[in-house]
């Protein structure tokens, strides 16, 4: 591979105390491979791999956003060491577009670390080595024997003449080994001009954990010999570095570090802190309140507690199981220097990075719906900035943001005072997309479905999330109709918004369709805005509020009711007054009004016609009309059954006036004169004649009537004749006082019914035989609920 001149910004290197930092530029790295080499000064390059780089005091890690970052001890190999003063180390950084590193471009990176303020003992507690350095003039041994020294005495027999010797102590016992031996267990020893150190790996066979005020300690227990001549040099080169002390809330992170480390510190009493220093990454924080860090320490804890989310740390967007959270990470150190009586100063230095676990971080959609504007308003957040939104999906149809833009769905993103975003959808009330549903009296409910797909993190994980988003307005105005008569007719112009769509017509408990106008003799047009109702004054539906001589007050009801409901809503009226010289009327009660028109030469005296009871006169009458007014069960009244009609039926006539003659026949100078009054009910709803309460809140319908002149009234006539029967409801057992018909009875459950069913016919062949006999709320006897007397008899 070739040698190349370093692109500018793609390398960042420092020297903080004793170690050489490295940063490399993520975005020059994109879509290739790297590897690092070591340069050393006489024998070339070497490969960097972990266990290279824990025996060796390297650390190759990434940074928290995704730089790679290389870290080495200034007492690490390859190390060229001027007096333990200035130190230099050239890396070789390959990069490739092929994972084999084939045609890798190579770039040579020298870095030089001056460090000159040594103490007598220096600890490092790297991410994955524990080093400790110590000057070797520092006196040989404690003046406190304490069991480690002792037990080293008995191998100093042993130690080979000018060779240093590693004896290790631990739980299972004592080892002694040669350093060369050392190096294949992972350890690394060697001298320089004024220090010996020992770099150890964590968790190696010959260490062992213990716990230091609530903290676990790795610990490698170690005496280094040497001997020459007349000198048994014993030093003391026992390190101990944290794996814990990290703990979380929803807030916070903590790391917590033991101020005093037993093992490290042999006579307590002597101890004393100088300095406690933290930084991040490679910088000091000189400040940490000002970056709202707590930095704390007591005799026996020093506590750094970041605020999750803190300057100088990093978060990032993750999902955990399709739920969106974040993840914080900050690159720590911690810098305890103190003194006791052994070893004058020690600099105590542990770097630590920290990562917290999967946070959950449930997105919320924030409803700014504009109702006046008739425009949903949505926003989706709160997220870090890795997250993209990359399609939308409007009541379960997808959009790429292209073609919701095209749609003409506005998307745009929103900042958030805590640094997150958040993305803002507008969608019209009227897009076709949107539901709507006729809700209450005069309101839409508008429906939003909204289904988003994100792309989280550097690894653009998808996630979904839906959305349902919903605004009531009062937007729909309810229709007024216009009622107008003429002569014979009444009519109803109503509004057709909103027909078939939200509400019917109903003309009383029936739907007003096309067969219902037709069966009932209406007339319908409609025009671009209306639908013009056409009602005979005489056609089914009409109701009569006033009959009298002449003159006719009538009403024409229909009612507006929503589709899904069927609440009525409004009520269309038309009711106007009209002069008609003949008509006939069948009440739902069964009262009968006639206005009969008698034209005959010569005239006849209006007062003296009559219905079959000679005793129901006119109520009014002039020289050319009588108006009578009297129930189906009085006056002489028929009934009879014709197909699914019941027909009731009377008879007006005149009682002629005779003038006494010289001999017989009678003379009379008036003319013989019947009217034959028909009434048709249908029978399933023809009043059910009794005295029971009636339901004000229902409109039975009217009856057809017919008036028939006398030499017509064979064309009506059917075998089937009507039995006249005459029912009545007694006051008590004696059947002597009897309720007035059509009059309300109010009766308890558990009281008895006094009815009386009586057959006026006087053939003695016919015979009453009572089969079914109920009580109803309404005069409809088909309605509910209904109570049974009588059942079969």
């Amino acid at each position: 591979s070739a040698l190349y001149v370093l692109p500018p910004g793609f390398v960042e290197s420092s020297c903080r105390s004793r170690i050489f930092w490295m940063k490399l530029n993520k975005l020059l790295l994109q879509g290739k491979f790297f590897q690092l080499e070591i340069n050393d000064p006489y024998a070339g390059p070497v490969l960097l791999d972990e266990k290279l780089a824990s025996r060796c005091g390297y650390v190759l890690s990434e940074d928290m956003w995704g730089n790679p970052v290389f870290r080495a001890s200034v007492l690490g190999c390859h190390v060229a060491n001027e007096a333990d003063e200035l130190f230099s180390l050239t890396v070789n950084i390959k990069i490739s577009s092929f994972s084999s590193m084939r045609a890798a471009v190579t770039y040579t990176y020298p870095m030089y670390c001056s460090y000159s303020s040594w103490a007598s003992r220096e600890i490092v507690c790297e991410e994955n080595y524990m080093e400790v350095s110590v000057k070797t003039d520092v006196p040989a041994v404690s003046n406190d024997y304490t069991v480690a020294w002792m037990s080293a005495l008995p191998e100093t027999q042993n130690v080979a003449y000018q060779l240093w010797q590693l004896m290790f102590v631990s739980p299972s016992g004592r080892k002694r080994i040669m350093v060369s031996d050392a190096a294949k267990l992972g350890y690394s020893f060697n001298n320089t001009l004024s220090r010996v150190y020992l770099r150890a790996p964590y968790h190696s066979n010959e260490s062992h954990v213990s716990v230091v005020s609530g903290v676990n300690m790795n610990m490698v227990t170690s005496t280094s010999m040497y001997r020459q001549r007349w000198l048994l040099l014993l030093i003391d080169t026992t390190v101990s570095c944290p794996v814990d002390g990290i703990s979380f809330t929803d807030t916070t992170l903590t790391w917590t570090v033991p101020s005093v480390i037993p093992t490290l510190v042999v006579q307590e009493s002597t101890f004393l802190s100088k300095n406690i220093l933290m930084g991040v990454d490679d910088q000091v924080i000189v400040h940490p309140e000002e970056k709202n860090y707590l930095l704390e320490h007591n005799e026996t804890h020093i506590r750094i507690t970041i605020p999750i989310g803190a300057e100088g740390g990093k978060l990032k967007s993750s999902i955990s199981g399709g739920v969106y959270g974040v993840i914080y990470s900050i690159d720590l150190f911690l810098e305890h220097t103190w003194t006791d009586a052994d070893w004058q100063t020690t600099k105590y230095t542990v770097i630590k990075s920290i990562t917290t676990p999967f946070m959950p971080q449930i997105p919320t959609v924030i409803n700014n719906t504009l109702p006046e504007e008739r425009l949903f308003n949505v926003a989706f957040g709160h997220f870090l900035s890795d997250v993209s939104l990359v399609a939308i999906a409007i009541g379960n149809v997808p959009f790429t943001l292209r073609e919701a833009q095209h749609q003409g769905f506005k998307i745009y993103e929103t900042l958030f005072s805590n640094r997150t975003k958040g993305f803002i959808l507008e969608v019209s009330f009227d897009d076709p997309y949107v539901l709507k549903e006729y809700v209450n009296r005069n309101e839409t409910k508008y429906t939003l479905l909204v289904n988003y797909t994100m792309s989280v993190g550097p690894e653009m994980t998808l996630y979904y999330h839906s959305a349902e988003v919903e605004c009531v307005i009062a937007d729909i105005e309810l229709p007024e109709a216009v009622g107008y008569c003429d002569e014979e007719n009444l009519y109803l112009a109503i509004p057709t918004f909103g027909l078939h769509q939200y509400w019917n017509l109903y003309l009383h408990n029936k739907l007003l369709n096309r067969h219902v106008v037709l069966t009932n003799g209406y007339l319908a047009v409609t025009n671009s805005t209306h639908l013009i109702l056409q009602i005979p004054l005489f056609a089914v539906g009409v109701i009569y509020e006033e009959v009298s001589f002449q003159k006719i007050k009538a009403r024409f009801d229909v009612a507006l009711r929503k589709m899904r409901t069927m609440e009525t809503l409004q009520m269309f009226s038309v009711s106007c007054s009209f002069n008609s010289s003949a008509f006939i009327i069948c009440h739902p009660d069964g009262t009968i009004m006639i206005s009969a028109q008698m034209k005959t030469v010569p005239a006849i005296d209006m007062s003296k016609t009559k219905l079959r009871d000679s005793s129901c006169k006119p109520r009014e009458y002039n020289e050319g009309h009588a108006f009578f007014k009297f129930h189906v069960t009085t006056c002489g009244t028929s009934v009879r059954f014709e197909g699914d009609h019941i027909i009731y039926e009377n008879e007006i006539s005149y009682e002629k006036e005779t003038l006494p003659g010289q001999s017989i026949p009678t003379i009379t100078r008036d003319p013989d004169y019947r009217l034959t009054v028909l009434c048709y009910y249908r029978a399933k709803e023809t009043l059910v004649l009794g005295a029971f309460a009636s339901d004000p809140s229902t409109s039975p319908p009217f009856g057809s009537g017919t008036m028939v002149p006398r030499s017509n009234i064979a064309v009506y006539r059917r075998i089937r004749q009507a039995l006249n029967v005459v029912s009545r409801v007694s006051k008590d057992e004696s059947f002597v006082e009897f309720y007035e018909p059509n009059m309300a009875i109010l009766k308890r459950p558990v009281e008895p019914v006094f009815l009386e069913v009586e057959l006026k016919d006087g053939s003695p062949s016919t015979e009453l035989y009572l089969e079914n006999c109920w009580v109803t709320r309404s005069l409809d006897f088909n309605s509910t609920p209904r109570w049974n007397i009588t059942v079969d008899g």
